[in-house]
């Protein structure tokens, strides 16, 4: 790029900028825009020439890289959320699954069916989070 060319995108620089701040408030995306496109100004200008507006022609390319970030965030947030419920979720269903193991094992016992109840009580205690509820559950199955 030719001095004049670089002189005119440093000149051009802080008003692009500004403008992108007025019109979306977020200095921190605006500043990463501005310098993407600057950098296709760079390398396209060149060979493709000068726009008549090149304030225009900068301000249209940084909104549009402005825009794309924020998808760009929005998604990966969504993304993120979805995974953590889905997360959540899965945790929350084998929680219930050794609560249902340890009730159909207190239930057993009650029943008089010692042996299924101390074989239900040893899968709970397998998937005891907590080693108070381990414990209690080990004891459970050992009990006669």
């Amino acid at each position: 790029m030719t001095d004049a060319g670089e002189d005119l995108l440093r000149a051009l620089a802080p008003q692009v900028l500004a403008s992108l701040v007025r019109r979306h408030g977020w200095v921190g995306g605006a500043e990463d825009a501005v310098q993407e496109a600057l950098l296709a100004a760079a390398t396209q200008w060149p060979t493709g020439g000068t726009p008549d507006n090149p304030r225009a022609w900068l301000v249209t390319v940084a909104g549009r890289r402005l825009v794309d970030h924020v998808r760009a965030d929005a998604s990966r947030r969504r993304r993120e959320e979805q995974d953590l419920a889905a997360t959540a979720r899965s945790t929350s269903a084998a929680q219930d699954h050794d609560d249902s193991n340890a009730t159909r094992a207190h239930l057993l016992e009650l029943a008089g069916d010692l042996d299924a109840a101390r074989e239900d009580y040893r899968e709970a205690a397998k998937r005891a989070t907590s080693a108070l509820e381990r414990r209690h559950l080990t004891a459970r199955a050992g009990r006669r």
